[in-house]
Formats: structure tokens, sequence, C-alpha cells
């Protein structure tokens, strides 16, 4: 099996994934029911503690569960940033190549 890209680059190097702002969140879960890619996870049993278990599973650039999210409890990195990143990694290994 092939190891997941984005751009030419390793997923897992990419550092875009949600954040949640705990203070502002209320559990309401819109954005783990609107994710279909299984990046949150809910431990009920610990009082609906909402965590980011698989980061590498967001699509990066994908903001859309913090846009479901109407306390604004989900944020991101920079984008510009990311792509600055992203393409600094593949310059390096193009480099190398």
């Amino acid at each position: 099996m092939s190891e997941t890209t984005f751009m030419g680059v390793p997923r897992h190097k990419i550092d875009w994934s949600p954040r949640i702002d705990f203070s502002k969140c209320n559990y309401c879960m819109k954005c783990v029911e609107f994710c279909p890619h299984n990046v949150f996870e809910v431990y009920e049993d610990a009082g609906e503690k909402l965590i980011v278990k698989n980061p590498n599973n967001c699509v990066v650039f994908c903001r859309a569960c913090g846009k479901t999210c109407g306390l604004d409890a989900i944020e991101f990195p920079g984008k510009s940033q990311t792509t600055a990143y992203i393409k600094a990694i593949r310059k390096a290994v193009n480099s190398n190549g």
C-alpha cells in the first residue's frame, strides 16, 4: 500500500487538522456528525470528551467541520503558512532526489 500524499508530500508531514477550543465547545457534536473522514472521536464515558484522534485523516485545506460549528470552537493552522511548508518540503525532496 502506498503512502498517502498531498501535493507530492507525505500526508503525515503536513500539520493540518482541527484544533478544538474547549473554552468555546459545547459538545454539540455537529463537527463529528459532519466529518466523513473519522477525524474526531468521542469518549462518552468521559463526559462527552471530544478529541482529534486521526489528524492525518483530515483533508488538507478542508475547514468544513469548523464551518458547521456555530461557536467557532474549531480552528485550523494558517493556510498560507501550510502551503509554504508543503512547498519547502517538496523542494527539499526534489533537490535531494
